[in-house]
Formats: C-alpha cells, sequence, structure tokens
C-alpha cells in the first residue's frame, strides 16, 4: 500500500514531476534536433528528381523518418514502463503494488501510440517503395503489402502484437502478467530487424542479429532510464531506491550489448575503416560512436556516485542531474540511429558479389579438409553471444558456490562445458560453413545439436545451479531471479512442456515436419529460418533428455522403466528417418541447394544419401551414452531409496521382516554358491 500523501511530500511530487517534464520535453527537442540535421546532412530528404522514376513527396520523405522515431521511442516507453513495473518495483506474492499497476496502465497508452506510429508508418514505407503519396496507396496495395511483403508482414506484426499489449495492459495486475507483457513488448521491437538494411546485408549472421540485439538493449536502457527517473522524482521512498539500484545492474548489461550490436552493425555494412570517415552513413556511426561513449561515462558515474547515495537516503538532486544529461544525450542517439536507418550504407565492390554471397552471406568454400574446417569460421552472433552467456553464467554460479564454501560436482561443470564445446565446433567453425552448402554436413549438424550437445547440457544440471547460487529475494514476497525460476518450474507451461507425450512427440516428429516439408527449403533461405531451426533443434532435444536424465528439479519424474522405453522407440524413430532420407528418389530443397554450383561436389543425391545414413548411424553413440546414464542414475536411486529405508527402520524402531528375512535368504544362497554347495 502506498504511505498516506503529506503536503511536503505533495510538493515534492509536484516539483519532482516538474523536473521530469522538462528532462522529456528537452530529450524530445534534442532528438528532433538530431533527426532533422542528420536528415538533411546526409540527403536523405533531399528531393532526388530522376526522369522516368516517380517521387513519392516531401510528406512521405519526413513522415517516414518522424514515423520511425516516433515508433523507437514509443517502444522504448512501453518496455520501460513495463521493466519498472515486472521487475524494478518490489511484488507482493505475485501481486503489483499500486504504483506499478498504474504503470502498467501507463504502458497501455504508450503501447497504443507504438501501435499507431508502427501502421503510420506501414504507409509511409509502401508510398516510398511505389513512389507515391500516401493518399494513394491505402486500399487494397497496402493490404497486399501488409500481407505478401516482408517488410510489410513485419510492420502488421508490431501493430497486432502492441496492440495486444495496449488491451492486454488494462486489466493486468500480476507480476507474471507483466512479465509476460514485457516479454511480448521486446519481442515486438525484433521483427522490423529482419528486413531492411540489415537483411540485405553480405553477413546477415552479424548484421541481422545485431540490429535486433541494438534494438532490444537501446530500447532497455531508453525506456527504463526515463521510467526510472520518472519514478524517482514524483515518487520518493525505498522503493525508488531499489528501483535505481536494480536498473544499474539492467543498464550495465544494456551498455555492453549496444556496444557488442553496434561494433557488429559496423563490421558487417562498412567494408574498410575508411568508410567511416568517406561516406554519410559511416559518418552518422561516428558520431552515435561519440555521443555513446559520453553515456558511458555518465553510466559510470551513476554507478560508482549516484547509486550508493541513493541508497542511503540521498543523491536525488545529483540523479536529476545526470539522469537528465543522459536522457537528453540519449535522445540525440536515437535521432541518429533513426537517420541511419534511412541512408543507404555503402555498396560492396560489384566484382566481390557472385550469388552464393547473396543467399549465403559468403561465396562457395575450397573442398573441405582439415584446414578449412579450422579456418573457415562462422560468426554467427546469435550463438556466439548465446555460447558466452551460457558458458559465464554458470562459471559466476559454481565460483559464488565455491566461495560459500558449497560443493558442486566437477563432472557437472565437465559436463556443461563439453556441450557448449560442441556448440562451437558445429555451429561456429568451418563445420557450419559447409553445412550451408552440403546436405550431408548439415545433417551431422543437426544430429550434433540435437541428440549429442542436449545430453551433455542436461548432465550439466543448471537449473540446480542457479536455484543454488541465486539468492533469496531480499523482500519476503518479492520475486528475484531464484523465484521467477521457481515460478517456471511450477508453472502449467512447465507442466505440459515436459510431460513425456509432449517432449517425445517434439524431438521425434520435428525432424519430419521440417525435412519432407516445403519447410525446410524456406528455413534454409532465411537466415532467422535457419537460426529457428537451429534453436529448435537444440531445445527439442534438450527437452527430451531432461525428461530421460535429468537432474534437475521438474514438475514430475518418470519411472526408470518408462524412460528406458522412451529412449529406445525415440531412437527406432530417429533410425527410420534416417532410412527414409536414404530412399527418396528425388533430392530434397533443391529449391535451396539448387542455387549453388559447388565444383568439387556435383552429386546432390549421392550428398543426401550420405546425409540419411549420418541420420541412421549417429544415433547408436548417444543411445549407449544416455543408456548407461540411466543405468546409473538408476541404481544410484536404489541405493539412496535403500538407506531411506533403513533410517527409517532405526527411527521408529521397527524392522521390515519379511524384506529383512528375504535379503538374509538371497546372503545364504550366495554363500552357499561361492562355497559349492
Amino acid at each position: 500500500m502506498a504511505p498516506p500523501q503529506t503536503p511536503k511530500t505533495t510538493d515534492a511530487a509536484r516539483r519532482g514531476g516538474d523536473t521530469a517534464a522538462i528532462i522529456g520535453v528537452a530529450a524530445l527537442a534534442v532528438c528532433a534536433i538530431a533527426l532533422i540535421g542528420s536528415l538533411v546532412a546526409g540527403g536523405a530528404v533531399t528531393a532526388q528528381v530522376i526522369p522516368g522514376l516517380p517521387d513519392p513527396g516531401s510528406l512521405t520523405r519526413w513522415g517516414l523518418p518522424v514515423a520511425r522515431n516516433a515508433t523507437a521511442l514509443a517502444g522504448a516507453l512501453t518496455v520501460g514502463l513495463l521493466l519498472l513495473a515486472a521487475v524494478l518495483l518490489p511484488s507482493d506474492k505475485g501481486v503489483l503494488s499500486d504504483r506499478a499497476t498504474g504503470y502498467v496502465r501507463a504502458a497501455s497508452w504508450a503501447a497504443l501510440v507504438w501501435a499507431a506510429a508502427a501502421a503510420a508508418r506501414l504507409v509511409f514505407e509502401l508510398s516510398n517503395i511505389l513512389g507515391r503519396v500516401p493518399s494513394d496507396v491505402v486500399g487494397n496495395e497496402l493490404t497486399s503489402y501488409a500481407g505478401q511483403i516482408a517488410e510489410g508482414r513485419a510492420l502488421m506484426a508490431v501493430v497486432l502484437a502492441t496492440t495486444a499489449v495496449a488491451l492486454f495492459a488494462r486489466t493486468v495486475s500480476s507480476a507474471a502478467g507483466a512479465m509476460g507483457l514485457l516479454a511480448a513488448s521486446v519481442a515486438a521491437l525484433v521483427p522490423p530487424a529482419l528486413t531492411g538494411h540489415a537483411a540485405a546485408s553480405g553477413n546477415h549472421e552479424l548484421a541481422v542479429t545485431g540490429l535486433a540485439l541494438h534494438l532490444v538493449a537501446i530500447s532497455v536502457w531508453v525506456g527504463g532510464l526515463a521510467a526510472v527517473t520518472y519514478h524517482g522524482l514524483v515518487r520518493s521512498g525505498g522503493d525508488a531506491a531499489e528501483a535505481v539500484r536494480r536498473f544499474s545492474a539492467v543498464a550495465l548489461w544494456a551498455y555492453i550489448g549496444v556496444a557488442v550490436s553496434g561494433a557488429a552493425s559496423a563490421l558487417s555494412r562498412l567494408y574498410s575503416l575508411e568508410q567511416l570517415l568517406t561516406t554519410p552513413y559511416g559518418l552518422i556511426m561516428l558520431a552515435k560512436i561519440a555521443l555513446f561513449g559520453v553515456l558511458g561515462v555518465i553510466g559510470r558515474r551513476h554507478r560508482r556516485a549516484t547509486v550508493p547515495r541513493i541508497a542511503e537516503g540521498g543523491g536525488r538532486a545529483l540523479f536529476a542531474r545526470l539522469a537528465g544529461v543522459e536522457l537528453v544525450i540519449m535522445g540525440a542517439v536515437m535521432g541518429l540511429a533513426t537517420t541511419l536507418s534511412r541512408t543507404a550504407p555503402p555498396e560492396p565492390d560489384a566484382s566481390d558479389v557472385d550469388p552464393a554471397t547473396a543467399v549465403l552471406g559468403f561465396p562457395i568454400p575450397p573442398p573441405m579438409s582439415l584446414q578449412t574446417l579450422l579456418t573457415l569460421w562462422r560468426p554467427d552472433l546469435f550463438f556466439i553471444l548465446g555460447i558466452a552467456a551460457l558458458g559465464g553464467l554458470y562459471a559466476a554460479g559454481v565460483v559464488r558456490l565455491r566461495r560459500r564454501g558449497d560443493a558442486w560436482p566437477a563432472s557437472r561443470t565437465v559436463f556443461w562445458f563439453l556441450g557448449l564445446a560442441s556448440m562451437v565446433a558445429v555451429l561456429l567453425s568451418g563445420f557450419a560453413t559447409y553445412a550451408m552448402v552440403l546436405f550431408s554436413t548439415h545433417m551431422l549438424q543437426h544430429m550434433a545439436i540435437s541428440m549429442l550437445t542436449p545430453i551433455l547440457l542436461v548432465l550439466g544440471a543448471p537449473v540446480t545451479l542457479a536455484l543454488r547460487a541465486f539468492k533469496p529475494a531480499a523482500r519476503r514476497g518479492d520475486r528475484g531471479p531464484r523465484e521467477w525460476i521457481t515460478l517456471f518450474l511450477q508453472s502449467r507451461f512447465s507442466k505440459v512442456v515436459t510431460h513425456p507425450a509432449v517432449a517425445t512427440a517434439l524431438f521425434v516428429l520435428g525432424p519430419y515436419a521440417v525435412y519432407f516439408t516445403p519447410i525446410f527449403p524456406a528455413l534454409m533461405n532465411d537466415h532467422m529460418g535457419h537460426l529457428f531451426m537451429n534453436v529448435h533443434f537444440l531445445l527439442s532435444g534438450f527437452l527430451f533428455y531432461w525428461t530421460i536424465i535429468g537432474v534437475d528439479p521438474g514438475p514430475r519424474k518418470l519411472p526408470y522403466l518408462l524412460r528406458f522405453v522412451l529412449l529406445l522407440a525415440t531412437m527406432g524413430m530417429h533410425a527410420f528417418f534416417g532410412i527414409t532420407i536414404m530412399m527418396q528418389s528425388a533430392p530434397l530443397a533443391m529449391d535451396f541447394y539448387g542455387q549453388f554450383d559447388i565444383p568439387w561436389s556435383q552429386d546432390v543425391a549421392g550428398d543426401q544419401y550420405a546425409g540419411g545414413g549420418f541420420a541412421w548411424a549417429v544415433g547408436e553413440i548417444p543411445t549407449l551414452l544416455v543408456t548407461i546414464m540411466l543405468m546409473r542414475q538408476w541404481a544410484r536411486d536404489e541405493e539412496r531409496t535403500e538407506r531411506r529405508r533403513e533410517r527409517h527402520s532405526r527411527r521408529d524402531g521397527s524392522d521390515d521382516a519379511d524384506l529383512d528375512a528375504y535379503n538374509a535368504y538371497l546372503q545364504e544362497l550366495d554363500r552357499r554358491s561361492k562355497n559349492g554347495g
């Protein structure tokens, strides 16, 4: 419950509200100035009259960047308000406080503005493509664009998702509901990153993932800071200090995400360092880098000076000044970012682009050898960041337990990092490069990430480590990382997906649904589709083996005999899958593999036959490994059961006479057999 308002607190809140309004207006003004100045300097809004080509008009030239900027700002504000309500402010046994509920309602209005800005951007984008004024494209052409073209579908997805967030945010009052809205809002930031300059870039793995990460990180940073600043200025009290402290950790990770994604974008779109100084795209990027460095200095000042003073009950004025300056600079950064999206990146040398590079992002590799496997690495930013995060968090958890004096089995650590090493080997090395052009190598990659890597990761027991390493929430009834993990394990969703029928169906039927339908070539032709396919194989394998040999706590524990039956049935279905591929009369996914001319591998049917053979034979190794682990776990479980029975008997002073007599009988038989009786 909110504390009672006194005249003194009311005056402070009013002054804080006035200060917050001034900061907001200043940030928007600087954002507009940076947007207009960079658009004019970069020539993005200058009419370029080319004989024979239509002109969309000045309304579209100015309206499109304004709509893009409004979309980014409204999206950041929606994410920030939901982040404040769901994560930064304490809850009480899963129920939001009155203030947090108010921020969720405010996020509803921000999401509605976001949806309107995305709809306006949809119209302006089509106007810009067709070279016609906006009023002429509203109708059937707009419907076709929103339903059939990738850019239009992405924006339409944003409109639908943000409208849903705006509607549901009017009724949500639980922490879980606010967290779900936050996840939906973050997901709504991603679709525009899948089209445009990033999707057309030569290095898809860096460009697309880099832009998506950039949008998410900067929205969390900007929106979170705006929400926390308003709360700190208007709502004084202990929860304001706690919100600032929590956001400090979130902002640090967001800053790192912006830095990494910015570097990835520069590497994927600039072909030389000179282009930073000689092209409009490079100059705008340099301005962003300079402002980003200033933001880093301010953020460091926040962590070292402001946050400790606020925790002690002071530092409010210093926080207001630093946060205000930071928000104003962030406004300039977002204005430059919008201009950057309207500025064409440098074009590569036409002689360096071939049909294979346009599709894959790299030319056809030379014949496979040990040297090429070790040198032709594929820098997929998504898996680089994922593997680094999984390894770093696991190591930090082990170190925290050791410092606390708790033991953690070394075997689990070894299994975990062996699993990550296998991901590096098949998803980032030269192996991943050849998996894009050879079906046989792709099938080996699929078998590894779905049937070997998950086994190693499951045996690492990451959930158990997280539950032991994370501390309980400092405030009783609040939810920290440990409480959210426990809630997820006990959720209805977790109970459904860990049901043996569901987990087995996802693991077994997934390959059939992908490879024997038109889904396979469609996923291979699109970077995000290929990424989704690999993630699906990895997660479905992890989920299946978690139900079979998982040592982490889960919603249900299967009998060991049922686990053996599921394992044998599943491996039989995988073997049949490989045989089915070998028996295909025509090569699979020729819509994708038929695009490439590989001088050293012309037998597409033979390569597919080899891939089916790999799928048939490789399953024997995981089956043997899992069988050994199951037998060990079963034996240990029987030993623990026997020890519990003995302790129970001693504690109660009673014996299970029949069982003890039977055990004595077996021991006597064993003694007689050894003595020749």
